[in-house]
């Protein structure tokens, strides 16, 4: 037990250490940097959702020998589907924009980032989770040396990404102390995104491939509609590439040296 919550709330932990950097940083982040940190993000969320979730939910339904892609081509499209209809129903604002997305709302500027961030950080917890509750089912295949290595390489991940959310609410005008808790608040949906998928899948024990594959296409979502457009704006681009190669290559090795 003490095993599960540590591994639901390393990656929180990862989130208030880069929110803490606004403390030490000026109040705007530069531009390269950011885009750096935005591609290092994608490139560990990419890698883990194939090495930590798919290719384990692929080899969960081996006995259906050829239809064993079906589980994980299902849940997959099922979190794509899921942070479809999240990101059209509530009202947000991405990083860097002016103009919120979703339905109209009176919500402060502040508010709106945090949302964004909060639909952002859902399917990192969710897949911090189910591989949590893999490793605890006997015959899933997933070790508990696999279940460390997504909670670090998310926690890892969480690093910049508390930086990136921290200092534009610090831009805003908001307190180094207020853009701090706002920061380290947007994670605490991981652990509790967590902690809903283990508890499903510790009652529906058949679902795990599909949940699996869920959480992979939740966070390939959130890579392909935020992140990686996101560290390809404007000048530099190339910046966004060498921190994906560094993020997805970090990831795939903790998976395989750990896993």
């Amino acid at each position: 037990m003490e095993g599960i919550i540590l591994g639901l709330l390393i990656p929180l932990m990862g989130t208030m250490l880069g929110s803490g950097f606004v403390f030490f940083m000026k109040k705007d982040m530069p531009p390269l940097l950011q885009k750096a940190l935005l591609g290092f993000a994608s490139g560990v969320m990419v890698a883990a959702s194939v090495w930590s979730l798919l290719i384990p939910s692929m080899n969960m339904c081996s006995h259906m020998d050829k239809w064993s892609v079906m589980p994980a081509a299902v849940g997959f499209m099922a979190g794509i589907g899921f942070l479809l209809a999240i990101d059209y129903i509530t009202p947000h604002l991405h990083l860097g924009k002016s103009k919120p997305e979703g339905p109209r709302s009176h919500l402060s500027r502040t508010a709106m980032l945090s949302l964004a961030v909060t639909i952002h950080n859902l399917p990192e917890g969710m897949a911090v989770g189910v591989v949590l509750a893999g490793a605890m089912q006997s015959g899933a295949g997933i070790t508990a040396a696999a279940a460390l290595a997504m909670s670090l390489g998310i926690a890892i991940q969480n690093i910049p990404e508390g930086a990136i959310i921290s200092m534009p609410m610090r831009a805003e005008g908001n307190s180094r102390t207020k853009s701090f808790l706002l920061g380290s608040l947007s994670g605490i949906v991981e652990p509790l995104g967590g902690l809903i998928v283990i508890l499903l899948a510790s009652m529906m024990t058949p679902v795990l491939p599909y949940l699996l594959a869920f959480a992979a296409g939740a966070m390939i979502y959130v890579v392909v509609e935020e992140l990686i457009p996101e560290a390809s704006e404007g000048e530099h681009s190339n910046i966004g590439v060498i921190g994906f190669s560094a993020g997805f290559v970090l990831m795939m090795i903790l998976d395989v040296v750990l896993g």
